[in-house]
Formats: C-alpha cells, sequence, structure tokens
C-alpha cells in the first residue's frame, strides 16, 4: 500500500494539540478541538460520543461484520492545582501527574480560575529563586512545600490575590514552549500523550483521504484521566476485542532502554506486566512487511491506559506502541521520523484484515 500519512497534517495537529492547555480534569476546551477535528473529516459512519467522564468516543464501521478494536491515546497532560493562597499572595501547588519539581522550576504557567474563566500567567520557583539573597537557590530542596507560583499580578498578600478571583482548586497548565527544529525535531512539553493523540488523528485523516474503510469496526478513544491512573478504566465499548494504546516509548535516554526517537516502539511489558504476546508478534511481522523502523521495549517505571483498562476487569488482548520520547515528564523531545512510523504502524493495523 502507498505511503497514507500526511506528514504534514500530523504535525500541525500536534502543535494544536500541544498549545491547548489541558492538565488533568481540565480537557473541556481540547476535547472540542479534537471533535471539531473528526468533523471536518466527514468520515462516512462515523459517531461520536461523550462519556460520563468526559472522554471521546468516535466509532468507524468495518469491512468485516464481525469483531471490534480500538485505539486509545490520552489528551491529559501534567499540571498542577492551587493547594493554598500563601501569606505572600503566592500559590502552593499539589501535583497533577508524578514528575520531578526541578522538571518544572522556572517555568512560566497560566492559572485557570474555575469560579469565573478568567486566567493569570504566573512562574513556578522555589521559595528562595535567588543566589544573591540566599545560599539555598543552590542546596535547597524542591518539594511541595517549598515551590510555588509568583502571579505577575500587583499582589504581596493572600487577600490581594484571592480578589483577582484565584482560589484554591484552581487549575495550573505549564507552558508547552513548542519548538520545531530544522532537523526534524519536535521539543515540548506534553508529548506525553499528545503526540499519540496527533498519531490517531493522523490515521482518520488518511482513511478520510484515501476512501479506505478500517477492516474491522474501529472506535479510537481519546481519554482524559490517564496520568492519574483511571482513564481507560471505563468508557471503552463492551464488545471489544483488542485494544491498541498509543502512548509515549518512555526514557528513551535512560540506561538499559531499547527505544529511540526515530523508530515506533513496541512495547512488551510495563509496571503492570506483559502485553499481549500474539499482538505484539502482529505488530511487529506489520512493521517488518510495511519496512517501519520499530524497536521492542520494557519499560519498568511506566504505565499506560492499557494498564487501567486491564485492572478494571477488561478481558481482551492490549497492546502498546508509541514514538520515543527522551526526557519523559520533563521537557520531552521526539523526532518527525517516530511520530511517522508510528502513524504508519497504526494505520496499517487498522487497515489488516489478520485477527
Amino acid at each position: 500500500m502507498p505511503e497514507q500519512i500526511d506528514g504534514a497534517y500530523l504535525v500541525e495537529s500536534l502543535v494544536e494539540l500541544l498549545e491547548t492547555p489541558s492538565p488533568t480534569g481540565y480537557h473541556d476546551e481540547i476535547m472540542d478541538r479534537i471533535e471539531s477535528r473528526l468533523r471536518a473529516l466527514a468520515l462516512p459512519g462515523l459517531v461520536m460520543t461523550r462519556t460520563t467522564k468526559g472522554a471521546l468516543l468516535a466509532s468507524l464501521p468495518g469491512a468485516a461484520l464481525t469483531g471490534h478494536r480500538a485505539l486509545s491515546a490520552h489528551v491529559d497532560t501534567l499540571g498542577a492545582m492551587v493547594r493554598e493562597v500563601k501569606s505572600n499572595g503566592r500559590l502552593l501547588l499539589t501535583q497533577l501527574g508524578g514528575y520531578a519539581w526541578n522538571a518544572v522550576e522556572n517555568e512560566n504557567v497560566t492559572v485557570h480560575t474555575v469560579r469565573d474563566g478568567q486566567t493569570y500567567r504566573g512562574t513556578i520557583q522555589s521559595v528562595n529563586p535567588s543566589v544573591h539573597t540566599s545560599a539555598e537557590a543552590r542546596t535547597g530542596k524542591r518539594d511541595d512545600e517549598r515551590m510555588e507560583v509568583r502571579l505577575d499580578a500587583r499582589t504581596a498578600s493572600k487577600d490581594e490575590t484571592l480578589a483577582l478571583g484565584v482560589e484554591v482548586g484552581d487549575f495550573v497548565s505549564f507552558d508547552p514552549r513548542v519548538e520545531l527544529t530544522d532537523t526534524g525535531y519536535i521539543k515540548s512539553r506534553h508529548l506525553d500523550d499528545k503526540a499519540g493523540v496527533a498519531v490517531m488523528l493522523s490515521v482518520l485523516e488518511a482513511l478520510s483521504r484515501s476512501g479506505q474503510q478500517p477492516a474491522r469496526r474501529t472506535s479510537f478513544f481519546f481519554s482524559n484521566y490517564e496520568e492519574v491512573g483511571h482513564g481507560a478504566s471505563a468508557g471503552l465499548p463492551a464488545d471489544l476485542d483488542e485494544l491498541l494504546v498509543i502512548d509515549m516509548a518512555a526514557s528513551t535516554t535512560g540506561e538499559h532502554q531499547n527505544s529511540d526517537e526515530y523508530s515506533v516502539g513496541i512495547c512488551a511489558k510495563d509496571s503492570s506486566g506483559p502485553y499481549d504476546l500474539a499482538l505484539r508478534r502482529r505488530l511487529t511481522a506489520l512493521a517488518q512487511a510495511h519496512e517501519i523502523a520499530y524497536s521492542i521495549d520494557t519499560y519498568p517505571h511506566y504505565g499506560s491506559d492499557g494498564s487501567a483498562f486491564l485492572r478494571s476487569g477488561g478481558d481482551v488482548r492490549v497492546g502498546l506502541i508509541g514514538p520515543g520520547v527522551d526526557a519523559s515528564h520533563a521537557y520531552e523531545r521526539t523526532h518527525r521520523d517516530s511520530l511517522l512510523a508510528t502513524a504508519r504502524l497504526a494505520l496499517h493495523y487498522v487497515l489488516a484484515q489478520d485477527d
């Protein structure tokens, strides 16, 4: 089959997703954008529904009368929530998702107020950010009690900050700082897992442009609580036979990792245990048959929506693939080649006739 993935559409979709804030629990805007993109594709027979939890399920009929596959990727990202408005007017945070505080130190952020929808800019800093005022700027701990948001507003007290409309429970999103290099790299926060979401969109765009139909009925699940462990624990169709999760091939520079930024990673095992062997073999065979660069890897400090689904009692074959992402849960990087390899494998999986 000739190459069907439109690389320009893939990267353009990814940039739009990256620049749309969606820390876990704050997903309405990005779901609306995804739904708008899907409607623009005008895919015959496409049915879209929102789950009670706010995930988006898009289903297509298949050429075969039996069987139901699904692909899943998550829109939610790392972020934070206001835990306390401090006496100095600055904000103490609680994390959404798991990351090291030093990975977000000095990052610019947006505070999204829940009460009236206003936004305020700010910066995450340690409580002693300057070497000119404290030795702790170099040696102090970075933890929940020692990091704060300095708001870009005239406030020096709790009452002044509260008067702005900022309250406990407001969401905080980190600037993605998207950069596309002339060497093919994409650098940004939140490639986990907006890269996977962009891959799913590009697969659907390829089907729309070519007029091809999935081999079997296929659902595309855009989950919204993966970073806190329960994204795909509910909301997937009950008659599913198989689930292919598209998430990052994590920590590509980590010691003992086999992934890279130029191929699609096929996960053999993560922290929840092995993924389905028969499906892994089939994915590997598809990559070989279509000359798609791939790597097999294990991720001992990583879990996915596949893990959540299986733990909730899912009785289907589950596989996991994804682009190689360097410095996961920090300022991440991948390469266009890895995105394309992942999208190509996902498309061939959707079109493959064999069980």
